[in-house]
């Protein structure tokens, strides 16, 4: 039997991890740490964000353990501290499509019985 508290405590960990992931902006910053090092420089200049929020989610990511960071001289260069970070979000990126392509499916179908309606039916007669 498990014992229940490592495994809440567990749990817990696990949440953190993905609530460290939960911003869009994270998420855009680790798409592009995955294909390796990038300076935050040009972190700001892919992502068109400003220097202050690249930052402040760098700095999220990075209390979190889910990115390091390094000097070059005077500037932050920035990675993901586990290489697994590039399948996770291929993962998630299959779990989506999936997900919008069911969704895809009941919009055409939506359509088609929309059409398929009598013209009374369609004016609320």
């Amino acid at each position: 039997m498990v014992d229940s508290f490592a495994s809440s405590e567990l749990q817990g960990l696990k949440a953190q991890f993905f609530k460290a992931l939960a911003h869009p902006i994270r998420i855009r910053i680790l798409e592009v740490l995955v294909n390796g090092e990038v300076r935050v420089q040009d972190l700001q200049r892919v992502l068109a964000l400003d220097q202050p929020i690249v930052s402040q989610q760098l700095a999220r990511l990075r209390a979190s353990g889910i990115v390091v960071g390094r000097k070059e001289g005077t500037t932050m260069v920035y990675g993901v501290a586990d290489e697994e970070l590039r399948e996770l979000l291929r993962v998630a990126r299959r779990i989506l499509n999936r997900r919008l392509v069911g969704v895809r499916s009941l919009l055409r179908e939506l359509a088609s019985e929309k059409s398929r309606r009598p013209r009374s039916a369609r004016a609320g007669v």
